[in-house]
This record gives C-alpha cells, structure tokens and sequence, in this order.
C-alpha cells in the first residue's frame, strides 16, 4: 500500500514517513501541495495524509484538485489541521475528506484510522452519533441527552467519541489509552477508570438508561439499554 504525505513542517513529515515505513507501507513524502498533487497524479496511491497549512497551495486547494480529477478523485484523504476549530473540519469534510484528524495527534490513532480507510475505502466521519437518547454533534463537540445540554472538557469528548464511534464494542482499558490519553496502559493506574467514572457522572447518572458499561476483565462500552 502506498501513502502520500503531504506536510511542509520538516520533524513532522520526516516522523510520519519514519513511522508509516516502520509500518509496512510505501511512502511518498511532499513538501508543498504542489509537489503533492503532482505525485498524487503521477503515482499509484492508496491513500493521501493531508497538511492544511501548506506552501505553493494550500490543503483546501490540493483537496479540491483531487475531487475534481476523476483519477485521484476516490484516493481516500485524511486531513491534518493544526488547530481544533469547527470552520477547519467542517470546511474540510465538506470538500471531500474522509476523516480528519487534530495535531498534535496520537500516531496510534492515525494508524489505525488509516488502516480503517484503506480496509473500507472512502469513509466520511460521522457528524451526529445517536446512542439511545443521546446525540453527539462530533463537528462542533457538542453532546446533548434527553433534550439537555452536557458540557465536557476536552479529554471527556474524546473519550466518549471513542466509545461512542465504536458502540457495541467492548474497548479494553489499553486500547482507551493509547487512543485517548497517547500512553501505555499501566495496570497499577486507575486514569482510565477514574475518566470513566467522571464521565458517567454527566452522562449516565442523571438517566435511568445507562450507556457506558463495565465488562469485567475485558473493557468498556458504549450502548443503550445493555444490562449493567
């Protein structure tokens, strides 16, 4: 499989085709969105990681080119922005991207959301997750349940987010903490619990349909009306 990265920050582009190598893949390095169309054009790939802040043309600009060609415009394209803004993930689903992604990032998680693209194809990230009576508006992070507004920090969204995208999924503890937290999962640690806890406070306590559930041994996970 063949992965064209296209960012202009030199440590972060040579850690990413570093990384991607290491992991099996063949990987086209671009400094500029120009340069990057060009391979994107001329070369066969599976899959394009894409820098918003780019020199020559920018990350909106490459993304339409590649849509609007017919030969790049199935290139599945996940989207790097460096800032955490709605405008910046609306803007780039919207031209076409199939998954986005916030730096500083886990390289975990582009990984694997990698390998979800190029095991699926083409997959947009869903804008509203509903579990039971709950409604997760994942563009603008804002979480709603029975009606009502449910105000989380940061690390809470991210946490329901990755129970939420993979409901009916038992997560193990090490899984959540790669993922979530961008560390190894330390047996004598009680972070992931205690997170858990806090976010059943605002999500769950407040309702008699429980949504996030313990699996003894196993993990976490998120669903409605499973038995506790």
């Amino acid at each position: 499989m063949a992965i064209l990265v296209i960012e202009d920050e030199p440590k972060t582009g040579d850690y990413l085709q570093r990384g991607l190598s290491e992991s099996g893949f063949t990987v086209h390095l671009a400094r500029n969105g120009r340069d990057g169309l060009f391979i994107a054009r001329e070369e066969e790939i599976d899959l394009v990681v894409l820098d918003v802040m780019l020199p020559r043309m920018d990350g909106w600009q490459v993304l339409e080119a590649l849509r609007g060609d017919p030969a790049t415009e199935q290139i599945p394209v996940l989207f790097l922005t460096a800032r955490d803004e709605v405008e910046d993930r609306v803007r780039g689903l919207e031209l076409g991207a199939d998954d986005y992604l916030v730096k500083p990032f886990a390289f975990v998680e582009l990984l694997a959301r990698i390998r979800t693209l190029l095991r699926r194809g083409p997959v947009r990230e869903e804008e509203l997750i509903r579990i039971g009576d709950m409604e997760i508006d994942v563009l603008r992070r804002r979480v709603r349940r029975g009606g009502q507004a449910i105000t989380l920090t940061a690390q809470e969204f991210a946490l329901l987010h990755l129970l939420a995208r993979r409901q009916g999924q038992v997560l193990s503890r090490s899984l959540i903490a790669s993922q979530v937290w961008d560390m190894n999962f330390d047996s004598d640690t009680n972070v992931i619990d205690a997170a858990v806890r806090r976010l059943r406070r605002k999500i769950d306590d407040p309702f008699s349909d429980k949504l996030i559930h313990t699996r003894r041994g196993m993990g976490y996970v998120c669903e409605s009306g499973a038995v506790q």
